[in-house]
């Protein structure tokens, strides 16, 4: 199993479940430093405020979520919603 795995299998799924056009999306689970990973999360266009959430809650909820994952990998975990 490679380092970030899980982060990016748990990612994938919670942006998967949250918006309409799930074939869009992607993760990219890139190194960050020593014991630090970065999830690079893109959607289509449209999902992408679905995936925000208002004033930021479904992004942080989602952050929140990658960081308990990493810790089972002993890893810090980074999450960017990019477009």
């Amino acid at each position: 199993m490679s380092e970030g795995e899980i982060v990016g299998r748990v990612v994938r799924y919670v942006v998967e479940e949250i918006v309409d056009d799930a074939s869009n999306v992607e993760v990219e689970v890139v190194d960050d430093g020593e014991d630090a990973v970065l999830a690079e999360v893109r959607t289509a266009k449209k999902d992408m405020g679905r995936v925000i959430g208002r004033r930021g809650r479904v992004a942080r909820a989602i952050r929140t979520v990658a960081r308990a994952a990493g810790d089972e990998e002993g890893l810090e975990v980074a999450v960017d919603f990019l477009d």
